[in-house]
Formats: C-alpha cells, sequence, structure tokens
C-alpha cells in the first residue's frame, strides 16, 4: 500500500481529466493522472476535429489529445497507466485501488468519462471513425450531401436525426421495434421532416466498405429478411454508459449511473471529491464542454485545499 498521499489525483485522461490536470498543475498541486482504461478518451476513436476552439484547420482526436496530455506534463503532471476499480474513504483522505496498487490524496477529481455503447459487431469496430460515428454533433458536418443511417429509437437517437438533415441528403432512422421510445414531441418533429425515413422491426447485421462506409444490411426481426441499404454514414444512438461502478454505494449517482454534482459545482456528496466531463453530462457530451467542467472541478479542488491548509 503506498504511503505517500497526494494533494490531489485526478481519474481519467480525456479532455476533463486532462485541463483538470493543466489547471491543478499550474497551481503547484502537483497532481497525479491515473488514466484508465483508455488512455485519451472518446477522442483516441475520433477522427477529425473541427470544433475545438483554436484549432483553425482541424486536428485528429489522438492528436488533440496528445497535445493536452503534454501540456499538462510540462506544468508538473504526472501520470500513470491503470484502472481502478474500487475507491474508499480513510478518515479525510480518499483511498484508490486497482488490484494489489493503492493510491492516497486529499482531493479527487473523477473524470471517468461515459463509453458510447456499440451494436458490437466486428465490422462496426473496423470502421469506426471511417463513417461511423456515436456523435452527430462532432461528426455530422463531414456527411453533407450524403445519406445517413441512425440507429435508434429514443430520445438520443431522433435528436441526432433531427440535427443530421442540416447536412445529410436523407436520414434513416433504423430501429428493431415498431415504435418509438422517444418523447412525442421528438417525434412529431421528426416525422414532419422530409429528409427523415423511418425502417421498422430491422436491426444492422453488417456495416459495408473496406475503407469508409458504404451502406448497411439491415435483417427485418419479423420477418427474417435481409437488404441493403446504401450510406456514406451511420451514427449509432443507443445511449452512453457512464463509467462510475467503481464508485457503486459511494457517490451519488442519478437513475442512469452519472454521478450528481451540488449546487451548481462540481462538487459530489463527499468532501474534497470532485467530478466533471461526461461522468456528469448526459446532455451535451461534448470536448469542449468537458475541457471546461474539468477547469471547474481543479478549482474547485484547489479552493477546497486551500481552505484546509493543505495546498
Amino acid at each position: 500500500m503506498a504511503d505517500e498521499v497526494r494533494k490531489v489525483i485526478i481519474l481519467g485522461s480525456g479532455p476533463a481529466g486532462l485541463t483538470a490536470a493543466i489547471y491543478a498543475a499550474r497551481a503547484d498541486l502537483e497532481p497525479l493522472v491515473i488514466e484508465g482504461f483508455q488512455p485519451g478518451g472518446q477522442l483516441m476513436i475520433t477522427s477529425d476535429v473541427e470544433n475545438y476552439p483554436g484549432l483553425d484547420e482541424g486536428v485528429m482526436g489522438p492528436d488533440l489529445m496528445a497535445i493536452m496530455r503534454r501540456q499538462a506534463a510540462r506544468f508538473g503532471t504526472s501520470f500513470e497507466l491503470a484502472t481502478i476499480n474500487r475507491m474508499e474513504r480513510d478518515g479525510d483522505e480518499k483511498v484508490l485501488y486497482a488490484g494489489n496498487r493503492s493510491w492516497r490524496c486529499h482531493a479527487l477529481i473523477i473524470c471517468t468519462g461515459a463509453s458510447a455503447r456499440w451494436l458490437g459487431l466486428e465490422s462496426e469496430t473496423r470502421l469506426q471513425g471511417r463513417g461511423i460515428s456515436a456523435c452527430a454533433t462532432c461528426d455530422g458536418f463531414f456527411f453533407r450531401d450524403q445519406v445517413i443511417a441512425v440507429v435508434g429509437g429514443g430520445d438520443t437517437a431522433i435528436e441526432e436525426a433531427t440535427f443530421l438533415t442540416k447536412f445529410g441528403s436523407k436520414v434513416y432512422i433504423i430501429h428493431r421495434r415498431g415504435e418509438l421510445r422517444a418523447s412525442k414531441a421528438m417525434q412529431e418533429r421528426a416525422r414532419k421532416n422530409e429528409k427523415i425515413e423511418f425502417i421498422w422491426h430491422s436491426v444492422v447485421e453488417e456495416v459495408l466498405g473496406d475503407e469508409k462506409v458504404s451502406g448497411v444490411r439491415l435483417r427485418n426481426v419479423q420477418t427474417n429478411e435481409t437488404n441493403v441499404l446504401d450510406c456514406g454514414g451511420l451514427f449509432i444512438a443507443i445511449g452512453h454508459t457512464p463509467n462510475t461502478s467503481m464508485f457503486d454505494g459511494v457517490l451519488e449517482m442519478d437513475a442512469a449511473g452519472y454521478l450528481v454534482t451540488r449546487d451548481g459545482s462540481t462538487s459530489t456528496g463527499i468532501d474534497g471529491v470532485f467530478a466533471a466531463g461526461d461522468v456528469t453530462d448526459h446532455v451535451y457530451r461534448q470536448a469542449v464542454t468537458a475541457a471546461g467542467l474539468g477547469c471547474q472541478a481543479a478549482l474547485d479542488a484547489e479552493r477546497w485545499l486551500a481552505d484546509r491548509g493543505l495546498e
């Protein structure tokens, strides 16, 4: 068991975690970032990022995360590659465990993010970032004047499909049932949109294409018949799962598993524990909003430490 007590530990190395690290390091808090199971977060499977402020020519997702990591390291952040599976409290200290390893800290910033739910197809994995996306706001621009398919039947799917009509020539919503789970208002909006067409009782069996998406093979779950839908983009909109299982029974979560923060801040229900980014945000889920929350969390943690003479 590690004896050193860090001033602040940051869990997660996506935009929220690395921004928190930059601010904490600049405040001379010597933060440690525990990078998690996917260092760099969801941007590591994103190709072009063109909506992040200050990057007028765009950048590849992994390149953006490499820049942020170098910036955090330059100011004194240290990094360890591990995935935390349990958290405990020992007095005012927070103890984190990964297998037989442990770390202690006064302030903890949780930026473990959320993972998009995928269909689980080999072809889907192969073509991620090459026509397959889980974020219309991030990637819709790249599908201008193309036929686009969206998988899902809830609010997220309808919202994504409606947004994509700004760019695509046609948007198909593929749903395994014969009715939507989305709110009536969103359903009505989609049905009135001339660019949207529904494909009912169908599932994606395979994504077609070698270097990029060229179509999808669909199976009707009622008749078992298959057919091919030609499209240039496939958006998976079947929800996200927040990476919070290691905090079950320790931190307050909402019904979907997102961490609950208090009073317009990043503070959780445990004194000295803060949360930022997609682990708390099921609405916006953007790199820039995650980075903003990471900044807030670092400032909240710095003030918390200063109030206790620990800075």
